[in-house]
C-alpha cells in the first residue's frame, strides 16, 4: 500500500493533486482536526460517491492502521487504485506540521 508523508501530504493538498480522508470517529475529530473530508470508517463504503477518485485519495486515522485497512479494503473490494495512507495519521501531522492541535 502507497503511504505519504505529513510533509507530502502538505505539498499534495497545496497544490490540489490529493484529497484527504478522515476516517476517525466523530469524539476524535471534535479533539483535533485538518482540512479533511470526513467519512467515520464504518461509513466509507456506503459513502464512496464522497471522494474524488480522480486525485490521490489519502485516508487518515489517528496512527495509520486503522486507515491502513481501510485502503487495502477499497484497493481491494473497490478497486481503488489511487490511494494512499497518511504515515502515523494525525499524530505525526500534529508532531511534525502543526503541534499547535491537542494530542489524544
Amino acid at each position: 500500500m502507497k503511504s505519504v508523508s505529513p510533509q507530502e501530504l502538505r505539498t499534495l493538498l497545496k497544490d490540489s493533486k490529493a484529497v484527504l480522508i478522515d476516517i476517525r470517529e466523530q469524539y476524535e475529530l471534535e479533539i483535533c482536526k485538518i482540512n479533511a473530508i470526513h467519512i467515520p470508517m464504518a461509513q466509507v463504503s456506503s459513502q464512496l460517491n464522497k471522494i474524488d477518485t480522480e486525485k490521490l485519495c489519502v485516508v487518515m486515522c489517528k496512527t495509520g492502521k486503522r486507515a491502513a485497512a481501510l485502503a487495502n479494503m477499497l484497493f481491494t473490494d473497490h478497486e481503488m487504485s489511487n490511494i494512499a495512507v497518511l504515515e502515523g495519521g494525525i499524530l505525526a501531522w500534529i508532531e511534525q506540521i502543526d503541534n499547535h492541535l491537542e494530542l489524544y
